[in-house]
């Protein structure tokens, strides 16, 4: 996270704002603070974008959509002001690092620890399924992994399945991060089906096992002859030999040739069994690997009262001293310093998606 800019916010709808947490494509994320003190994260459209048609409709896609999925792999919808200026929308503040952040800094995942969190995904992923809508930005910068399990995060490219009536992205053109898109995704057909989530889950779950990405070498156009060429296979090296052919599978060439979501959940699920360790056993381990002890947020000063809350005393802070009687009476009080958190958290939370 970083601190507030000079121009940024102070307050968005009833979010008190209280520093940076990335940016995306369109958006600009806000950590944000309810009058409760809870925390959020907070989306608003670029400036330069503001007068945008089609920004302001994907905007307002983006929102329908996070009112349509649930479930606990997914970040909660908390609000939106899409009237206001600029628009925003809100969705828990969920404490944690990506999956690429965690990667980076600690190496890939065992075996055991990434089929559980692919079966966890996948749960995921049917969810938004159900909920008809295709993700078709799933990679490893928008999945934070939360002290209750991982979380899919940044429907600003979802969209619904089959709906060929109200179609915002222009036909032929492609949408997405292209290291996790499938061949169908890279050539721009609008005809796309759960399958295509699952090619992402794929190439997800081999970065999380090796660090890198399935194509090395140079992006931009031809990364992407790579990978819509049947002929040119996905590298696998360095995938264990656990994981390879269901992964191999889940990045079939053909969409068809790709395993339901179910059925990789399922896989997952039995292959992780297969450790000798139970589900609950291996999910604790996930957790503890990858999560951290979460960060105070910094509380307005109208609801700092320690005396608030009459139980467990014990682990409440001190009360903040009284002035000295002898202070001016005029002295103004102090200001809330939230430089802090943006010092803790810096490292933690920057991230180069939208949320």
């Amino acid at each position: 996270m970083e601190a507030l800019l000079a121009a940024d916010p102070k307050q968005i709808g009833p979010y008190r704002i209280v520093g940076r947490l990335g940016a995306g494509g369109m958006g600009q994320v806000f950590l944000g603070l309810s009058p409760t003190a809870d925390g959020v994260a907070v989306k608003v459209i670029k400036s330069p974008l503001l007068d945008d048609a089609d920004f302001r409709e994907r905007f307002a896609l983006e929102v329908v959509n996070l009112k349509t999925v649930y479930g606990a792999r997914v970040a909660r919808f908390e609000g939106a002001g899409l009237d206001d200026e600029p628009p925003w929308l809100a969705v828990e503040y969920i404490e944690g690092p990506t999956l690429r952040q965690y990667v980076e800094c600690s190496g890939p995942l065992e075996v055991a620890l990434a089929a559980v969190l692919g079966a966890q995904l996948a749960d995921g992923l049917s969810k938004i399924h159900e909920a008809g809508v295709l993700h078709r930005d799933l990679k490893p910068q928008n999945i934070l992994l939360s002290k209750d399990g991982p979380k899919v995060i940044d429907f600003g490219l979802a969209k619904v399945l089959l709906d060929r009536d109200h179609q915002v992205t222009e036909p032929g053109r492609m949408v997405g991060t292209l290291a996790y898109m499938a061949p169908e995704q890279v050539r721009a057909e609008q005809d796309l089906q759960a399958s295509t989530d699952v090619y992402a889950l794929g190439a997800t779950l081999a970065y999380a096992v090796t660090g890198r990405p399935l194509y090395p070498g140079p992006g931009g156009i031809v990364l992407a002859h790579r990978i819509s060429d049947p002929v040119v296979q996905p590298d696998l090296t360095g995938v264990p030999k656990e994981l390879v052919t269901l992964v191999g599978l889940m990045l079939a060439h053909e969409p068809t040739a790709r395993p339901g979501v179910k059925v990789v959940h399922d896989q997952l699920i039995a292959l992780a069994k297969a450790s000798g360790q139970t589900i609950a056993t291996i999910r604790r381990r996930l957790i503890k690997a990858t999560s951290a002890p979460p960060p105070p947020i910094a509380v307005p000063p109208e609801l700092a009262d320690p005396l608030a809350d009459p139980e467990n005393v014990k682990d409440r802070p001190d009360p903040v001293p009284e002035a000295p009687k002898s202070a001016p009476a005029s002295a103004a009080p102090p200001e809330l310093d939230v430089r802090w958190l943006a010092d803790e958290l810096r490292t933690k939370y920057a991230r180069d998606a939208g949320f």
